[in-house]
């Protein structure tokens, strides 16, 4: 069975946040960082192996466009603009979130990598 749509969509600049809003009651607010790291592009999705997203953590969202009817464009202001957000993906995204955020915080520890692009992890082997 196909995701709702959601009722509402707003782009909260200063938070930083899409919130999505839904007939069931629900919402949800996700951060652009959080949308960023999880775009649905070639660029990040690769071609059969995903590229971790690095020092996204200051990322803002510039604009938000509808995509035929099926889904978004959402375009960053890092310049990243190609990964079109379906609503089946969306609220995937947006129900999965927890989970979704820590396997990615696990994804860069375990590559020694940082979400603040200014810093760099330098680790010392024993």
């Amino acid at each position: 069975m196909p995701a709702p749509l959601p009722t509402t969509i707003k782009l909260h600049k200063t938070s930083r946040t899409l919130e999505l809003g839904y007939a069931d009651g629900r919402s949800f607010a996700l951060p652009a960082e959080y949308l960023r790291v999880n775009s649905p592009s070639a660029e990040v999705r690769g071609h059969g192996k995903p590229v971790l997203q690095t020092g996204k953590q200051n990322v803002a969202l510039l604009n938000v466009e509808p995509a035929g009817r099926y889904a978004l464009k959402l375009v960053f202001d890092d310049g990243h603009d190609s990964g079109l957000y379906s609503w089946d993906y969306l609220y995937q995204l947006a129900s999965e979130y927890p989970q979704r955020w820590q396997i990615y915080l696990d994804q860069l520890d375990a590559a020694g990598a940082s979400r603040d692009p200014d810093v760099s992890v330098v680790r010392f082997k024993p």
